[in-house]
């Protein structure tokens, strides 16, 4: 197993133009501070932007509706982050003074749904929001959940939030700011903070460690120093986190555009030795320069994994493992300096289950993964193919990220295209034709047994034979089919020795 990088490496100094793509962005704020509130961290703004969606409306009638009853109710988190980014926004978050018991009052088809955590469902034409009432966090013992919760102030509820860019508070309906830690100054920075000590937030919910790596990378941030140092020093407290969230973060890392990032701070920071080792094992394995001009397996998956489209899960996990199984195959011959990986597909689809199984990938999706990665270097051979061959290749359930990950392989080293285009031309001719890629059976096993054949192995191997020279061209029609089954010497039901 690789080592855990011992070094803590050193934070991007640049402001623009560095490999990062580092840029920066402009927010203006309009007008001063609030001189009636004192509050510091409080700002009227004359406009938040032009959200006039349907989902936007009923959240602020939310907060309307929570204020005029006397209590303050502000979007936070998310929801200000992006729009303050100009990101779309998908949801948004609600928090409020009300506790459960005041919040029924106004909304008596309310559920609580996190009762411990003070979170009630408020329904709404477009669909439940989530109301969080204003809390404080007692200690945490499993370095995920507090042990205790009380309703707080706005202050209490900003102080316990992860990240600067997350702790800022909007009231759409007057155009306050509540931003006690100077997001918003963050994100014009393009920095990631955590609120007060990194290292006691990571403490207490590990799980912010990948949230942090999320968000450098979705939002291309540097992240603060000390922020940095913190992430490294916890690193190892990522096991206390459940495999299900391990996974769900980091899919949404790996299907992220800038992913390359995502995977050097998880390298960096020393969580992916924790996660998922298996991918340090690629760094420094040589490659033969005339099919891999690129560099080693470590940078050409890097490459892949950013070039494959579209960025599903199956298509990004797919290619973060198509070339696991290098490190244990490479051979190289001392004379002509040949390398080679034989079995690396196989073999790789082996260890991407172990990953996905230790990850907790549904079936479905590790069965379509696994796939991909047993059959990514059969693509490399299409042109020379027979027609049956090919047929069965091209109607794989998984075609399509079959040849997302051949793609992208394609692109990630040589850059030669000509196998992915081939298939494409072939694919594109049988749907021309109106021929389906696989061609019905011309004979059934119900058939075979008619004709006296025994159910078994060998009846199995008799029916693709048959399907084979159909997709060859050799038989045509049912007849012939018929007629060469007759021609073969097939035992018949009773035939072999009887003692």
């Amino acid at each position: 197993m690789a080592a855990r990088p011992k070094e803590n490496p050193i934070r991007c100094e640049k402001a623009s133009g560095c490999s990062h793509q580092c840029h920066g962005i402009n927010i203006v704020v309009a007008g001063e501070k609030h001189p009636a509130k004192g509050i510091r961290g409080l700002y009227r703004v004359m406009d938040f932007g032009n959200q006039k969606s349907d989902l936007y409306r009923e959240a602020v009638s939310i907060l309307e509706r929570l204020q005029k009853a006397g209590h303050q109710a502000w979007f936070v988190g998310g929801c200000v982050r992006d729009h303050l980014l100009g990101l779309p926004v998908k949801d948004f978050d609600i928090t409020t003074s009300a506790k459960p018991d005041e919040i029924a009052q106004l909304y008596p088809r309310m559920e609580e749904v996190g009762a411990h955590f003070g979170v009630s469902l408020v329904p709404s034409p477009m669909g439940p929001f989530e109301v969080a009432s204003f809390r404080h966090d007692g200690s945490y013992l499993n370095h995920r959940h507090p042990t205790s919760v009380r309703f707080g102030t706005l202050e209490e509820d900003a102080a316990r939030r992860d990240f600067t860019i997350n702790a800022i508070y909007f009231n759409p309906l007057t155009g306050d700011f509540f931003d006690p830690h100077d997001g918003r100054s963050d994100l014009e920075k393009k920095v990631l903070r955590c609120v007060g000590d990194p290292r006691t937030r990571f403490k207490e919910d590990a799980l912010r460690l990948l949230r942090a790596v999320r968000f450098a990378t979705r939002l291309v941030f540097e992240i603060e120093q000390d922020t940095w140092e913190g992430i490294f020093e916890s690193a190892p407290l990522i096991d206390y986190i459940s495999p299900e969230r391990h996974c769900q973060e980091l899919d949404r890392i790996f299907r992220d555009y800038n992913v390359r990032r995502g995977l050097d701070l998880l390298d960096r920071s020393g969580i992916l030795y924790f996660l998922v080792p298996e991918l340090l094992e690629l760094k420094g394995v040589e490659q033969g320069a005339r099919h891999h001009p690129e560099g080693d397996v470590w940078i050409h998956t890097g490459l892949v994994l950013e070039k494959i489209e579209p960025r599903t899960t199956v298509n990004c996990w797919s290619a973060l493992l198509h070339d696991i199984g290098k490190p244990a195959t490479f051979e190289k011959d001392n004379a002509s300096g040949r390398i080679t990986f034989y079995g690396h597909d196989e073999l790789g689809a082996k260890i991407a289950r172990q990953i996905l199984q230790r990850l907790r990938f549904s079936m479905e999706k590790m069965n379509a993964i696994t796939s991909v990665v047993e059959r990514h270097m059969r693509f490399l051979d299409v042109e020379k193919m027979k027609p049956s061959t090919l047929r069965r290749l091209l109607s794989a359930p998984t075609i399509e990220a079959d040849l997302a990950l051949h793609r992208a392989d394609r692109l990630g080293s040589n850059g030669d295209l000509s196998t992915w285009e081939f298939c494409l031309r072939k694919l594109g001719d049988f749907q021309e034709n109106d021929e389906p890629v696989m061609p019905p059976l011309l004979l059934s096993g119900r058939d075979l047994i008619a004709m006296g054949v025994s159910p078994g192995p060998p009846m199995g191997e008799l029916l693709r034979r048959i399907q084979d020279l159909h997709l060859d061209g050799v038989l045509k029609t049912r007849q012939e089919a018929i007629e060469w089954v007759g021609d073969q010497s097939i035992p018949s039901p009773g035939d072999g020795d009887s003692g």
